[in-house]
């Protein structure tokens, strides 16, 4: 594990000279329990906002950029147009009620309050798993020379893996935040996602490392990119 851990830390020393904090669906189509269509579990919820305001506080304190995706539906028929979706719309499970999932304008394509700062960038045109898909999450990390991302929210198993993928296949530097994400699917599927990804397309980093290793960086010294 600590041979891991000096990977992790090796590799975001080499990797992140310019990282962007990254959240996806932290909404309250997923998170508040009063709305959402595709619930995280309660108290997994809770847990999970929790874990991850200070954490994004700490990088906004730090210099690093935040950038929110949310998904948002202009019709059902965006949704049901996917054959999966489709066949999942209105079955028992947790995906029964994909079809009316964060349509535009309803509560559930609200940010969960204590996720977005002042000065955080929101990209709302996300319509599938893969977050570079219908956004300008692309030109938004190009155009600020960031090299590295930091993976937050929620599902670990769709959301986070697919833009996890697209992103190593683009030559980003992919790093999640193992305390900043989970899923509605539960543990087993949670894990093996994790699994996925450390063995494939990026490292798995406790919150607490990456901010360390930041803060280690600023005292001796080291200089992050321009973003402009």
């Amino acid at each position: 594990m600590n041979e891991q851990n000096n990977e992790v830390e090796e590799a975001f020393r080499r990797f992140a000279s310019n990282p962007v904090a990254i959240t996806i669906d932290l909404h309250r189509g997923h998170l508040d329990p009063e709305v959402a269509t595709l619930p995280l579990d309660g108290a997994r919820a809770a847990a999970l906002l929790e874990r991850t305001a200070p954490l994004l506080d700490a990088y906004r304190s730090l210099g690093v950029p935040v950038i929110h995706l949310v998904t948002r539906y202009a019709s059902r028929e965006d949704i049901v147009s996917n054959p999966y979706w489709a066949m999942q719309s209105g079955r028992d499970g947790v995906r029964g009620a994909i079809a009316e999932h964060n349509l535009d304008g309803g509560p559930g394509t609200e940010l969960m309050p204590q996720i977005q700062g002042a000065d955080d960038l929101v990209l709302d045109t996300k319509q599938r798993y893969d977050c570079f898909i219908g956004t300008e999450l692309e030109h938004v990390l190009r155009s600020g020379g960031h090299d590295a991302i930091l993976l937050f929210g929620v599902n670990t198993n769709s959301c986070v893996l697919a833009t996890a993928i697209a992103a190593s296949v683009r030559d980003w530097a992919v790093f999640v935040v193992e305390d900043g994400v989970d899923t509605m699917m539960g543990d087993e599927f949670h894990r093996s996602a994790l699994a996925i990804m450390r063995g494939s397309f990026g490292w798995i980093i406790e919150g607490k490392t990456t901010i360390r290793l930041l803060k280690e960086r600023a005292r001796t010294g080291g200089e992050r990119r321009s973003s402009s």
